[in-house]
């Protein structure tokens, strides 16, 4: 570990539903992700980037300028606000920027307002080589922006954690102490890195991801702050669903959480939607793994009757923004969805 911290400056990683300046993306193009439909997400995934630009800057990491002339020609045909895309010549190995994007952290007081902290990445666990050029993606925007990068050292995803900007930190044992990111830290010594590099002072537990998750059970599937105070779980109403019982563990850890300033929690169960199958496999299907935007909470929904409870339950948690529902079963089948696909960068 560095021996200067991002926290030992003052810096900390600001809750997703504070202001943005962008949100980050890269632009998709690994047929592996989606076998066989990879082009049946671009209309989706552009009505993403539209609904994004609405109320901020919309960045994406692209490989080359035919990959950018590609990606105009759907951003154009969804309507998106064109003065508010821009595109960063960064090129990937695949499309999940939540991960492999820059973790921006701010500080008001500070000369230098904003800066970056560079995980290891490891396709969470070396499931999907190659990975190297989506390990720099965060240095490479560092120098881009002309912003200082740290560095910690080892493994970590950014659909892994979720933050209240109030000093605490969501995140599961299944996905962080997993043997496949970093088999040499316990859990006390992996909880220093996340107050290091995080600027965090409480880091709570629970246990479980979503069953066809595949990267071990990151907490945006499952839970996530709506404000200071107040967390959106996922449940599961069907009792012989595989997801019942491990969404049940995670309520009743939730229940028994305090945060710094000694409050419970304030519990919002959210339903699972139907399961999604595509070639005889379960997919990581979640209305939790929403995207919050300035101008709006952009959902992904799965042509399924629970969809319009899901919208209006997420609605009523953000008053002061339009939830907008995209279908997001063909980009479902990549395992994940627009939380997954996107990294926001705080306005200071």
């Amino acid at each position: 570990m560095e021996s200067v911290t991002p926290k030992s400056l003052g810096y900390y990683f600001p809750a997703e539903f504070a202001p943005h300046v962008a949100t980050w993306l890269s632009w998709p193009h690994k047929e592996a992700s989606w076998p066989g439909k990879i082009d049946a997400i671009y209309p989706y995934y552009a009505q993403f980037i539209r609904e994004l630009s609405l109320g901020e800057l919309v960045r994406i990491n692209v490989a080359d300028e035919a990959m950018k002339n590609f990606a105009l020609k759907y951003i154009r045909e969804a309507g998106a606000d064109l003065s508010k895309v821009e595109f960063f010549l960064h090129p990937t190995n695949d499309a999940w920027c939540r991960d492999h994007g820059p973790a921006f952290l701010v500080n008001p007081k500070a000369d230098i307002k904003k800066v970056i902290v560079d995980w290891g990445y490891n396709a969470w666990g070396g499931k999907y080589p190659p990975f190297d050029l989506d390990d720099v993606i965060p240095t490479r925007i560092g120098k881009a922006l002309n912003i200082p990068v740290y560095n910690p050292g080892i493994v970590m995803e950014g659909g892994s954690v979720e933050f209240n900007g109030k000093g605490t930190l969501l995140t599961s044992t299944a996905c962080l102490l997993n043997p496949n990111r970093n088999p040499h830290l316990n859990q006390q010594q992996i909880e220093e890195y996340l107050y290091n590099y995080y600027g965090v002072e409480q880091v709570l537990w629970v246990d479980e991801g979503i069953v066809g998750d595949d990267t071990d059970g990151h907490i945006d599937d499952t839970v996530r702050f709506v404000n200071e105070d107040t967390v959106l779980t996922v449940i599961e109403e069907n009792k012989v669903d595989e997801n019942y019982e491990l969404l049940q563990t995670n309520l009743d850890q939730l229940k028994a959480m305090r945060l710094l300033n000694g409050k419970q929690l304030n519990i919002v169960e959210l339903p699972m939607p139907d399961e999604v199958v595509y070639d005889d496999q379960r997919l990581p299907a979640s209305y939790a793994n929403f995207c919050i935007a300035n101008a709006s909470v952009i959902v992904p929904t799965f042509r399924c009757d629970k969809d319009e409870q899901a919208l209006q339950i997420i609605q009523d948690c953000f008053p002061d923004r339009k939830v907008v529902g995209i279908d997001s079963t063909e980009i479902i089948w990549g395992l994940g969805s627009f939380h997954c696909l996107s990294q926001q960068e705080p306005a200071i």
